[in-house]
């Protein structure tokens, strides 16, 4: 049996509204480009040698009725006014033949900078976990070169990030998602 290992990964994000919570969800996986496909829901690791593209160029190597693997953040809310958001957070090191980190997160009450800063530092901190470092993320961080330094190595981070609030009698659904494609 052969390794079924990813070389291309698309982040993207959604959101969706309507009095139904699946339906809401269903509008929220259209918004991101990826209703069309069966999502199966994976952990953590980016591949080594994977390539992050961008979401159009990711959509465009997968077919409908696909069974795709993700990393999903998913978050919803039929509260009025309540605000609420759904991150993934990428930590990739500059050797491309190590793995590197996916975080997912969701969370209530957060604006949506913090949130996609706080997915970020946790994949960091995760991938530090895998080679024995304790991350202080502040020292870590080179803010100039917006880049992290992990025990020597070169580590760099991106996230993405979708917010809300909810409506009166409307369920409201936020999701991300690190969608693999193109296998090996």
């Amino acid at each position: 049996m052969s390794a079924l290992v990813p070389t291309k990964v698309f982040l993207t994000k959604g959101i969706g509204r309507h009095r139904e919570n699946l339906t809401s969800f269903e509008l929220a996986l259209r918004d991101a480009g990826i209703a069309q496909l069966n999502i199966v829901r994976v952990s953590s690791i980016f591949p080594p040698h994977c390539m992050l593209v961008p979401r159009s160029r990711g959509v465009g190597l997968l077919s409908p009725g696909e069974i795709v693997y993700c990393v999903l953040s998913r978050n919803s809310s039929n509260e009025s006014n309540r605000h609420f958001g759904a991150a993934i957070g990428l930590a990739i090191p500059k050797e491309r033949d190590r793995y590197g980190y996916i975080s997912e997160h969701h969370d209530f009450g957060v604006k949506k900078k913090q949130l996609g800063d706080y997915t970020e530092d946790l994949a960091a901190t995760m991938l530090a976990s895998t080679l024995g470092i304790a991350l202080d993320i502040d020292q870590a961080w080179d803010e100039r070169k917006q880049q992290y330094k992990i025990g020597g190595r070169i580590v760099r981070t991106t996230n993405i990030t979708q917010t809300a609030s909810g409506r009166e009698g409307l369920w409201t659904t936020v999701m991300a998602a690190a969608v693999f494609c193109g296998f090996k």
